[in-house]
């Protein structure tokens, strides 16, 4: 959409990417982006005032973005003349000073394009005419902070506003250079010292006082201060602006006028929309936002947006919800969000076969369409179960992209087990596995059974409440650690997030290390310990939810940690591992074959036995097998286990099923010999041999 006024830019070629850019805001009138590159390309043809003007309808419908502000302050470097001294340096040296301000308009262009490199060339050579020129040193800081280095712009711009105190151009910069280091106040004082010295300020600076008024939480303030502006700029933009303010600030009724006045002038803007819905939810005007957007509606029915608003303002799925949608169906034939949101009403009536009827529509219309073909394979896989498989198959035969390939494959898995194959589902969930096995993380390293261990330390009296949660790939841990979290529980699970805490508890080589004598025990917690800051804990109770877990822990936690509790969530190893094999993990462990997952499982499992039965170390056992769909179920066994009131997460927050329990008694044949080496811990851990 951009490109061809850009490359214009680029090219130099002014009258081509005006046109271009003509044409541009004629197609988009509500893009800031639009304008922006018709404000470069007027003032590559010398239209610098028609430039400013451009820039200024920019804002007018984005006051909120600095990046704007920043290109309109570009356009006021004005290029003006060398005075006598300057002039005679220039020619001394074999330069034109008259080239002075062509080189500074241009080095501006040529930021505001983003072509830092050409800017850098020209500002060097309007440097060697006149290096002390402040406009030199508004161009040079503004080239350092587009370039991300905002230390060395602020440094640069300071030194040069102390020189030269008067000149606009210099503070225009410096305060963007404040704005980009986040010091609001800062900002704000350089150009409220603009907006003094200026005979007729402009309204743009006046709207950026306001946004660092915003930033820095004075939202009254930014309120009362763009009141003013907008009475006399009744554009959508600057309207939805003060509507957001005035809600930030509380003060909805009078940012519903302002709100319902920018979705009168564009119907089609979603942040309005967006502002206006809250503001309506705020005072629970359902009426009022009825006839808004009924009013809306009569002038824009092919809004998709409106429509959805609309829709907010019924019971869901009721008969009011089902008339409106039907006209959005009348007013947008055959269009898919419509005919959507018809299904959604059919499913909450139980009109499976309307639903399913509308789904094959859609595929029609769209075919491959994701959420409508996942209905369809749903509903086959009730009804048709190999008929759900030649879908899938068909499908997949059609994909050309290779992640939506596995997404299918997976799902080709999950038919062929609805269908009685399970041999087949097997090989292709554990084909997957293979090939992802190169990018996912090794197995944790498993040591050797021991039977000596430290004693156990007395509790310490007053000592935080420490929970070390874990549980193998399939046990479903993670709906406990949702549990915890959903409830306000001091849940850690930063170990399986981007930023994973700096602590032996974390790395693979520990429990190696405990066994071997390379770490110490009491060394290992204190450093445990020292990160629970950085992981925002600063009294010492967590519930940590671990990657991996070797007894050898034990070596640390008994003498060093004795008021820490362990829990182990658990279902049947078998299960467990089907589980893993057709999911996944919440640790993306690497699963070369069942049969090597079984192995590490048996071997991490027996551990747990061995902690259990021998009591080990103040430890809970949570089974899954019969719960792990019950939200109250679940929220009573972990207060069960912990002698605690804890309230349960909502019903919908615990996911869909994937296997009942026991199903991996279907795959007792494919899977014979990952289920041998699991039987024996099973059967260990209170579960049947068959």
């Amino acid at each position: 959409m951009y490109e061809t006024t850009l490359d214009a830019l680029r090219r130099g070629a002014a009258a081509e990417a005006l046109s271009a850019a003509q044409e541009l805001v004629a197609a988009q009138p509500q893009d800031p982006h639009a304008h922006r590159l018709h404000a470069a390309a007027l003032r590559s043809n010398g239209h610098n005032d028609a430039a400013i003007a451009a820039i200024d309808r920019a804002i007018s419908i984005a006051p909120e973005d600095a990046n704007l502000h920043l290109e309109r302050a570009g356009l006021l470097l004005d290029g003006r003349q060398l005075d006598q001294a300057q002039a005679a340096l220039a020619q001394a040296i074999g330069l034109d000073p008259n080239q002075f301000p062509a080189y500074i308009v241009q080095s501006q262009l040529a930021v505001s394009r983003g072509d830092l490199d050409e800017a850098e060339r020209l500002i060097r050579t309007a440097a060697r005419i006149a290096p002390d020129h402040p406009q030199v040193a508004a161009v040079e800081g503004s080239l350092l902070l587009r370039r991300g280095n905002v230390d060395a712009a602020l440094s640069m711009l300071s030194s040069a506003a102390e020189r030269s105190p008067d000149e606009p151009q210099l503070r225009y910069a410096l305060g963007f250079a404040y704005l980009a280091k986040g010091h609001h106040a800062f900002a704000e004082q350089a150009f409220r010292g603009l907006l003094e010295r200026s005979s007729s300020p402009s309204p743009s600076l006046r709207v950026l006082i306001v946004e660092l008024l915003r930033r820095q939480g004075r939202v009254t303030e930014a309120a009362d201060e763009l009141t003013a502006l907008a009475d006399a700029d009744p554009s959508p933009g600057m309207q939805r602006w003060l509507g957001e303010i005035e809600l930030e600030a509380g003060r909805t009724d009078s940012a519903l006028p302002r709100l319902r006045a920018a979705l009168a002038a564009e119907p089609r803007d979603r942040r309005t929309l967006s502002a206006l819905i809250e503001a309506w939810r705020r005072l629970e005007d359902a009426d009022d936002a009825r006839a808004t957007l009924e009013a809306a509606l009569a002038t824009h029915p092919q809004s998709d947006d409106l429509w959805r608003a609309r829709l907010l303002f019924e019971a869901f799925a009721g008969d009011e919800a089902r008339v409106i949608v039907e006209r959005w169906m009348a007013a947008m034939p055959g269009h898919i969000p419509a005919l959507e949101a018809r299904a959604t009403i059919h499913d909450h009536a139980g009109e499976r076969e309307q639903a399913d009827a509308i789904a094959h529509r859609i595929v029609e219309l769209n075919p491959g369409d994701t959420r409508s073909e996942l209905r369809i394979i749903d509903s086959l896989m009730q009804s048709d179960p190999d008929a759900a498989v030649t879908r899938v198959e068909s499908l997949l035969a059609r994909a050309p992209d290779e992640q939506v390939r596995m997404t299918l494959r997976h799902l080709l898995g999950r038919t062929l087990d609805n269908a009685g194959q399970p041999g087949a589902a097997a090989a292709t969930w554990a084909e997957l596995q293979a090939e992802a096995a190169p990018q996912r993380l090794p197995l944790p390293p498993v040591t050797t059974p021991r039977t000596n261990w430290p004693d156990l330390s007395p509790l310490p009296d007053n000592a935080p409440g420490v929970l070390l949660l874990w549980g193998p790939p399939g046990s479903l841990v993670e709906r406990i650690a949702l549990n915890f979290d959903l409830t306000g529980g001091p849940l850690r699970a930063d170990r399986f997030g981007s930023n994973p805490p700096n602590d032996p508890l974390q790395r693979y080589g520990t429990a190696e290390a405990l066994i071997e004598g390379s770490m110490d025990p009491a060394y290992l917690i204190n450093l445990w310990r020292a990160a629970l800051p950085t992981r925002g804990i600063n009294d010492g109770a967590i519930f940590d939810w671990l990657l991996w877990w070797d007894n050898a822990l034990l070596m640390a936690l008994r003498p060093h940690l004795p008021e820490a509790v362990l829990m182990v969530v658990l279902r049947d190893p078998r299960d467990m591992l089907l589980d893993w094999l057709a999911y996944g993990s919440p640790a993306p462990f690497r699963l070369d074959s069942p049969e090597a997952g079984a192995r590490w499982m048996a071997m991490v499992l027996n551990q747990i036995a061995a902690l259990h039965e021998q009591d080990l170390f103040p430890h809970r056992l949570i089974k899954l097998d019969a719960i792990s769909q019950d939200a109250q179920g679940m929220a009573d066994a972990i207060a069960q286990a912990l002698e605690i009131t804890i309230a349960p997460m909502p019903p919908e927050a615990v996911g869909a099923q994937r296997f009942p329990s026991g199903h991996w008694r279907a795959f007792a044949e494919p899977l014979a010999e990952a289920f041998a080496v699991l039987t024996p811990v099973a059967k260990r851990l209170g579960y049947p041999e068959a």
